[in-house]
């Protein structure tokens, strides 16, 4: 009869590169070998960090995103809290630490990371910023909560949009085509598109300033966010950490979550195919994902999927951290085939079916009462089964989890400004930008046509008489239909983005730069 520690030994048993978790455990005692972990080269295949609170989730993230930067590969995470900072400094060494590691039998030597912090709202980091028609209708609809009515009107908005060339670059820009969309002067354009009501035009604007109240609106702009900014590595090999801080966020949930979502959005649409990579391209850590799925329309899920299941090809790694597998849908919970699962209780009803569905998400084992060690585990222990390198599941095995080599706190104000002020990022992002886009170009259409300031009496949004609709076949765009003085406003660089071929990939994103460099100067 095979033993456990056979069983580990034949499932764990491959060569480096890995990334090394900690040592796994038989009835609470570290077995020293072999050691748990997860081949290099199986890390996109997805994955699942879950526990409940305060069990380690967050180091075992730190500690994954330590290996995989050491190795060369970068790494993207989110700051919830704001005490992931710390991995841009080295840790220190406390008695906890100290008996940890002499358990697990493994060296420790305190480092940190190169990081860059970026935020959305800018307070503790770079200003990440996406323009409005790169963030599309469907992802822009969960951000504002909408309903499918309103989801739909929005949709609509964006295609006009992009089929007469009003370039939506930021809020200003939605804001002024939703007004004149809803006046008497520019309802005959959306004819075609099948119309809006004035109540859900109000409802749309309302929520926009609900947004920009919660100081989110400084999000939508320019310069835009080119995503293959994630993919840098240092000059000595190290991939570079990009840290979202998203403490002062915590009020915004649906915001950061379909913020996250473009991202990998973004870069399922810019990269190209890959296949087996040795190592993966980039690794994304999906922190509290349920904010993600709540209340997510079915036609936002299926996105969600599509881009689980095709971005493992493009070389880039997904783990999902949340509290309990439930929290994530059974078709991308299906995607995830490298599972760290933290303890969870069941003092209460809800509490004991997502232990026992937790356990059925666990390949069989003959070693362990699966939920009982689940409930028994301590802080910084975990239930885990991966792929080996043949992608064939390994055993599943309890283990204690390495300390982090970074520090496990936050940084100081201090330490924030120095990284902000060194920030490669910070130069590239830092001063934003006001090109001439659909706000401008309808300001400067109603100044050729004479328009009265705004609030003067009249029918249209900018005060003048409803225009005649324009006949079925005549062939004239909305901004012939609107006023000639449109396009000749132009400036150079947006007749270029109006030129340009608008191809809406997945969420109905607009295509990205093209690739950069992938090394930073500041280390």
């Amino acid at each position: 009869m095979a033993t456990l520690l056979d069983a580990l030994k034949e499932g764990y048993g491959f060569a480096p590169p890995v990334i090394t978790l900690g040592a796994a455990l038989d009835h609470g005692t570290p077995i020293p070998e072999p050691k748990v972990a997860f081949p290099l080269a199986m890390m996109n295949r997805h994955g699942l960090i879950s526990g409940a609170t305060g069990t380690g989730k967050t180091k075992t993230l730190q500690l994954m995103a330590e290996q995989l930067s050491a190795q060369g590969v970068p790494v993207f995470l989110a700051d919830i809290k704001g005490d992931v900072s710390g991995v841009a400094q080295p840790g220190s060494r406390t008695p906890a630490i100290d008996d940890r590691i002499k358990s697990i039998g493994a060296a420790w030597e305190p480092k940190g990371l190169p990081t860059e912090f970026v935020s959305l709202t800018g307070k503790n980091g770079v200003q990440l910023r996406a323009t409005v028609n790169s963030f599309g209708p469907l992802l822009l609809s969960k951000v504002l909560e909408l309903n499918e009515t309103q989801a739909s009107v929005l949709s609509l908005v964006f295609k006009a949009c992009d089929d007469q060339g009003l370039p939506l670059l930021d809020f200003a820009d939605l804001r002024a085509v939703l007004k004149f969309l809803a006046s008497d002067e520019g309802k005959p354009v959306l004819q075609e598109y099948g119309g809006m009501s004035t109540a859900t035009v109000g409802v749309l604007l309302r929520k926009m300033v609900e947004l920009e109240q919660q100081g989110a609106g400084v999000f939508f702009g320019e310069p835009a966010f080119d995503v293959n900014d994630l993919l840098h590595v240092t000059p000595d090999g190290r991939g570079v950490v990009t840290c979202l801080e998203l403490a002062d966020c915590q009020d915004k949930p649906a915001l950061f979550s379909t913020f996250m979502m473009w991202m990998l959005a973004q870069l399922y649409h810019d990269l190209p195919e890959a296949g087996d990579l040795p190592k993966p391209k980039l690794v994304f850590f999906f922190d509290e994902a349920h904010l993600l799925f709540r209340d997510a329309s079915k036609q936002f899920l299926s996105q969600v999927e599509q881009v689980v299941r095709l971005i493992r090809s493009k070389g880039i790694g997904i783990f999902f951290v949340t509290q309990s597998p439930k929290d994530v849908p059974d078709e991308i919970l299906a995607q995830l085939s490298n599972r760290v699962e933290h303890a969870l209780r069941a003092h209460t009803p809800d509490e004991e079916a997502a232990l026992k569905a937790a356990v059925r998400t666990f390949p069989k084992t003959e070693f362990y009462d699966l939920q009982e060690t689940i409930m028994s585990l301590g802080i910084g222990e975990a239930v885990i089964t991966g792929l080996n390198p043949r992608g064939v599941p390994t055993p599943v095995v309890a283990a204690r989890l390495l300390p982090p080599t970074s520090r496990m706190g936050p940084l100081t104000p201090d330490e924030y400004a120095r990284e902000q002020a060194e920030s490669d990022l910070m130069r590239e992002y830092g001063t934003p930008v006001n090109r001439e886009s659909a706000c401008e170009m309808l300001a400067k259409r109603a100044q050729a046509q004479g328009a009265p300031p705004p609030g003067s009496q009249g029918t249209g949004p900018f005060g003048q008489p409803p225009a005649p609709a324009p006949s079925t076949g005549s062939g004239k765009t909305w901004a012939s239909v609107a006023g000639g003085a449109l396009i000749g406003a132009l400036t150079s660089s947006a007749a270029r983005t109006i030129g340009r071929e608008l191809v809406r990939g997945v969420f109905g994103m607009l295509s990205g730069r093209s690739p950069r460099g992938t090394t930073r100067s500041r280390w």
